[in-house]
């Protein structure tokens, strides 16, 4: 993992949503996760970063970042675009909605953390799979105990529940993480649970679709086809170990 090169020397941004954009970040405080560039004219790039910058800022805003960059070398110019994100497999699917293939921004297999189960994977390629499915309405990182982050989104796709909780949580002895969905009627319901935490998170619906034959099916074929050292989460910055602070961070519900 490096800083990441935004390569534009020469090069003028070609609006200015671009240079806003594009001033928000400094490459010295990002952490290349993951990294693709097309070639060979190297029009495209593509980056997952961790922004170390975030864990001096607000708690609980998210610490990863995707960045597209396009450059128009006839022109002299770029278009630049970032979103920041919570969990890996949402700033992966930001990646592959604009044009990274989705083998290339894959993790590596040093440095991470893995997924505790086959569940866990199922859930981040669902997310990653998911194209403009998921509407983000509000994240959460947790440095502290319990060591985890929350995406709230509401899903088109879904006929009941439509609100949903994508919950990461680590277990940083075990070098392990997992990721579950929960499914709520509404918002409110949902930041409910996430206060209050009285009971499991609510399975969605669909888990329970004919017996849950479907999902226990696609859990199936991803553990047959998951091969050793598969690729996690990444151990750096906000995957780190943590020491306890002496006064705990609050929960942020917007």
């Amino acid at each position: 993992m490096n800083a990441f090169d935004f390569a534009l020397d020469g090069l003028a941004p070609a609006d200015n949503a671009s240079e806003d954009a594009m001033e928000t970040f400094w490459a010295g405080d990002l952490t290349v996760l993951s990294q693709h560039h097309a070639a060979p004219s190297g029009s495209h790039s593509f980056a997952l970063a961790h922004d170390r910058s975030v864990t001096w800022g607000i708690p609980g805003d998210p610490q990863l970042v995707a960045i597209a960059v396009i450059r128009d070398l006839s022109r002299s110019t770029f278009t630049f675009e970032a979103s920041r994100h919570a969990t890996v497999s949402f700033a992966q699917n930001w990646l592959i909605e604009r044009g990274c293939p989705t083998e290339r921004i894959a993790l590596g297999s040093g440095h991470y953390v893995k997924p505790a189960d086959d569940l866990t994977v199922q859930v981040e390629q669902q997310i990653r799979q998911s194209g403009t499915r998921y509407e983000v309405l509000d994240t959460y990182t947790s440095e502290y105990d319990p060591s985890e982050t929350w995406t709230l989104a509401r899903d088109s796709r879904a006929a009941q529940a439509p609100v949903r909780v994508f919950h990461e949580e680590w277990d940083h002895d075990a070098g392990t993480y997992t990721m579950r969905e929960g499914a709520f009627a509404n918002v409110g319901a949902a930041h409910t649970w996430l206060e209050e935490r009285s009971g499991p998170l609510p399975e969605p619906p669909e888990y329970s679709d004919h017996d849950g034959a479907v999902v226990r099916a696609r859990i199936a074929r991803i553990a047959r086809a998951r091969s050793v050292g598969a690729s996690g989460t990444p151990t750096a910055g906000l995957h780190a170990p943590r020491t306890t602070p002496t006064e705990p961070v609050q929960r942020r519900l917007m």
